[in-house]
């Protein structure tokens, strides 16, 4: 194929950031979008100069109508499983916005589906291209701390402020609330960096009058002898993101993305970081024209839906999507 001929369902916000990516490349063409808004639709092509791009305001319509290699899903939570699965029964490609699915059950039976059909899934989790976490990553799997002993993951953000009346604070569409949104990317860090087994969760959350859990701070226990603690505040006046990783010789402190490596009586150490080479787009085309394996697999983005469920249980919360599809065994 001359051009990978890319499908959007979904046109809003971090949607412009992967036509933003996919446009960068020159194997790749925007050939449909759908969305139910038509002023979206509208928007997102005016934006991008996409004068000859096919607008649907059903995805179904959009795989029914249009030949297509890959799909890129940027709608809210709960609809990501049935799109997903719609896309690759069409024989194509799917790039999935964090979290893969809203239940564990969703996203084995997608892994199965796309085993079946021979296509792609990836999951759309930035972190993992960033030079900040793979040096992370790197670091651990080297011994440079030595073995780790405990964790401590942290975002704050204007969430709660921010999402009133959208479709985020609609357990319908959202599928939970702070966790399953912006903490599934720090979920994801957690776990990809230190390859970690969370055997144990303890959670308490904070609803703040909000039809979804807005705080989350959850004490986890893992099956390697570390533990870590998870907080996830949804209800602060920035973003800050701050993760300490420590280990038996010594420590990786990261604060809004300055990284320091401390052990104990020397200075401070900051590492010089990997360059940036790819992108979650990017890696998409490239791993479905063969030239390296898919970076975030649907297998690991099962993980972050695991821990995601654990914690949801443990607190005695279960979201919409997981009480509908255990309804259906």
């Amino acid at each position: 194929m001359s051009k990978i001929r890319v499908g959007m369902i979904g046109t809003g916000g971090i949607s412009q950031w992967h036509a933003r990516q996919l446009l960068e490349l020159p194997e790749v063409v925007i050939t449909a979008i759908a969305d139910t808004s038509v002023e979206t639709r509208n928007s997102f092509a005016e934006k991008f100069s996409l004068k000859d791009v096919k607008q649907f305001s059903d995805y179904t319509d959009m795989l029914d109508q249009v030949e297509l290699d890959a799909v890129v899903i940027c709608s809210p939570h709960t609809l990501h499983f049935q799109q997903a699965t719609d896309v690759l029964e069409k024989g194509l490609h799917v790039l999935i916005e964090k979290p893969m699915t809203c239940s564990s059950a969703e996203a084995e039976l997608l892994i199965r589906t796309a085993e079946r059909v021979g296509k792609i899934v990836q999951v759309s989790y930035q972190r993992h291209f960033q030079p900040e976490f793979i040096y992370i990553r790197d670091a651990i799997a080297k011994g440079e701390i030595g073995k780790l002993t405990s964790i401590t993951a942290s975002l704050y953000q204007e969430w709660k402020q921010g999402t009133p009346g959208t479709w985020r604070q609609n357990p319908s569409l959202s599928g939970g609330g702070f966790l399953m949104d912006s903490g599934s990317h720090i979920i994801d860090v957690l776990l990809w960096t230190t390859g970690l087994t969370p055997v144990e969760v303890k959670p308490q959350l904070h609803m703040h009058g909000s039809p979804v859990e807005i705080d989350t701070f959850t004490s986890i226990r893992f099956a390697e002898g570390a533990v870590a603690g998870l907080n996830l505040v949804g209800y602060a006046p920035c973003w800050h993101e701050t993760y300490v990783f420590c280990g038996e010789d010594g420590a990786i402190f990261y604060d809004n993305g300055k990284i320091t490596l401390r052990r104990l009586g020397q200075e401070a150490i900051v590492p010089e970081l990997p360059k940036s080479t790819t992108n979650q787009d990017k890696s998409f085309i490239d791993a479905i024209l063969g030239r390296h394996e898919v970076l975030v697999s649907g297998e690991f983005a099962y993980k972050v839906v695991k821990f995601s469920e654990m914690v949801y249980q443990a607190a005695g919360y279960v979201p919409v999507a997981a009480a509908e599809i255990e309804g259906e065994k």
